[in-house]
């Protein structure tokens, strides 16, 4: 692995560790602060739109100003969210800084764009997966050390503490070298743009949201769920968020070994499972499985990503990784309020509907998935 992956691995690696912190206790913090399980979910509704919103000419921009630019621009952007974040003394300020911080997911795209131009011989699930890990070792850590400071310092305080952490973070991501970005004639890139607009490509970004949107639906609400409705302290929730950090790393690694197409299945029915455990699970046992379960679905972006490099070419691998994570973020749009609403009538019926909606997704993923096994290496 060539320098460049290691240190955007160690930037993930910091940034995970200050994300992971307080990102999870966002809802936490915003019913502390007088907001209800519908408006909580209209909340993080709003940052999904940001999200969604920001992918697409992210991805477009990356394939023709390059890489790196996009990828400075996303580490600053997150350092001044935070600081908003952590700022904020209302629901109003605090909104606008998780808005922004949502904008800054942006860059997926273009960091799955230079991660898979810089991985020499392994293969896209593979180099995805691994680098990706780093972000999860941080991610063991952070709800630890997150959950263990609120109780001292609060959560605000915990936001500052990852404010300055992020600020590591991006001086490693300065040191990264640019990668040459393909100028294509203009006929050259209508004719990409054809290719990934196609019905094809369109068909698989349709079941990659909806699988998303199966996995996502029970997550938002389920640290509100566990405090409130099952006594879990905010020191417990924390170390239950930590294991979804060894659940990635583990997850990562073992499936991005394997057939990606296959290898997506496997998220889709350990959600489905995390969605069970919490609702019929009797105590801390039950839930720390389903939370190492959940991490599961931060592998499965990377593997919806290596499928859908099959079907892209270099020249728009950037907005097509783009139009990948603008359908995961639709779904972070689309299913915070439904689960804030659930959650209203009934905390339970978030994680029934979600096992059952667990089931339609993976039928829908095996049967009409438009990417043949033999094109995902």
């Amino acid at each position: 692995m060539n320098r460049n992956l290691i240190l955007i691995m160690l930037s993930l690696f910091t940034w995970g560790l200050g994300e992971t912190m307080f990102y999870d206790f966002r809802p936490l913090y915003l019913q502390q602060m007088g907001a209800d399980p519908v408006l909580i979910g209209m909340i993080l509704g709003a940052v999904g739109v940001a999200m969604a919103f920001s992918h697409l000419p992210a991805g477009y921009l990356s394939d023709r100003i390059g890489r790196r630019p996009m990828l400075w621009t996303s580490w600053i952007m997150g350092i001044i969210a935070a600081i908003l974040m952590a700022a904020a003394d209302s629901i109003p300020l605090f909104v606008i800084g998780a808005v922004f911080y949502g904008l800054t997911y942006f860059v997926s795209g273009p960091l799955s764009s230079y991660i898979t131009a810089g991985r020499g011989s392994l293969s896209v699930g593979r180099v995805l997966t691994i680098v990706y890990s780093s972000f999860s070792v941080g991610g063991i850590l952070g709800p630890i050390i997150g959950g263990w400071l609120s109780q001292t310092i609060g959560l605000r305080g915990v936001i500052w503490v990852a404010s300055a952490i992020f600020i590591v973070s991006t001086i490693i991501i300065f040191f990264i070298s640019s990668q040459p970005v393909e100028n294509l004639p203009h006929e050259q890139h209508h004719n990409l743009s054809k290719d990934i607009f196609s019905k094809r490509y369109l068909g698989f970004i349709a079941i990659i949201f909806f699988a998303m949107f199966a996995m996502y639906l029970p997550q938002p609400l389920t640290p509100n769920y566990l405090q409130n409705q099952r006594g879990i302290s905010l020191a417990q929730i924390g170390q239950l968020l930590s294991l979804t950090g060894v659940g990635v790393l583990v997850f990562n690694l073992v499936l991005g070994h394997f057939n990606a197409r296959y290898s997506f299945l496997v998220p889709q029915i350990a959600l489905g499972l995390f969605s069970f455990l919490i609702w019929q699970g009797t105590g801390l046992p039950w839930y720390l499985c389903a939370f190492f379960l959940m991490g599961s679905h931060r592998t499965s972006r990377s593997l919806a990503a290596a499928q859908g490099r099959t079907m892209l070419h270099d020249g728009n691998m950037g907005l097509g990784y783009g139009m990948i994570e603008a359908a995961v973020a639709s779904a972070v749009i689309v299913a915070p309020p439904i689960a804030g609403f659930l959650y209203t009538q009934n905390p339970n019926w978030i994680y029934a509907f979600s096992v059952l909606l667990a089931g339609v997704a993976l039928l829908i993923t095996i049967f009409f998935m438009p990417v043949k096994a033999e094109d995902v290496q």
